[in-house]
């Protein structure tokens, strides 16, 4: 195996590649958004959201993963809480999936529950990245056939997949 590809399987590199992809995808979908004049929803921005907090916690997770301790425990933890991170992306991927593909008509919510508040709040203080002005029953834009949310749904698990990986991989 090439030694690259056998750096990227060690748990500090699937780490930094899971930080780089979710740091390219909210770029990529800050670019559709401000390119094609996409309004992104409240379940849209959760997943930016989760995205952005899976980044840093791959900055920390790089850097216990590379420091000498003498047990797997800190890559562990880092490693279950990265995935815990990306479960609760999937599952909220999932859900807007089933919200455009078979659920035609509902909004996000019947009423504005915490999470809706949150990010209107933090739509508020940064409009550019936060703002949610769509509707998550509304595809609005696909490639290859698939929506953004089924397109982060398969990053998400892939990225799970990832951080299964490194909780199994001896550093």
């Amino acid at each position: 195996m090439h030694p690259l590809l056998r750096l990227l399987f060690t748990p500090r590199g699937l780490f930094a590649a899971t930080g780089l992809v979710a740091v390219g995808l909210v770029a990529g979908g800050m670019f559709l958004q401000q390119t094609l004049n996409l309004a992104a929803c409240p379940l849209c921005i959760l997943q930016r959201m989760l995205y952005l907090l899976l980044a840093l916690e791959a900055i920390a997770a790089w850097m216990l993963a590379g420091s000498s301790h003498p047990k797997a425990l800190p890559r562990s933890a880092a490693a279950l809480v990265m995935a815990a991170t990306t479960i609760t992306g999937a599952g909220i991927a999932a859900y807007q999936t089933w919200l455009q593909r078979w659920a035609k008509g509902v909004s996000c919510t019947a009423d504005q529950p915490w999470w809706e508040s949150f990010v209107n709040w933090a739509g508020s203080q940064w409009p550019l990245m936060f703002e949610a002005s769509g509707l998550c029953s509304e595809a609005g834009w696909k490639f290859l056939g698939l929506s953004i949310a089924e397109w982060s749904l398969i990053a998400f698990t892939s990225m799970t997949i990832a951080m299964l990986i490194a909780l199994l991989r001896k550093a």
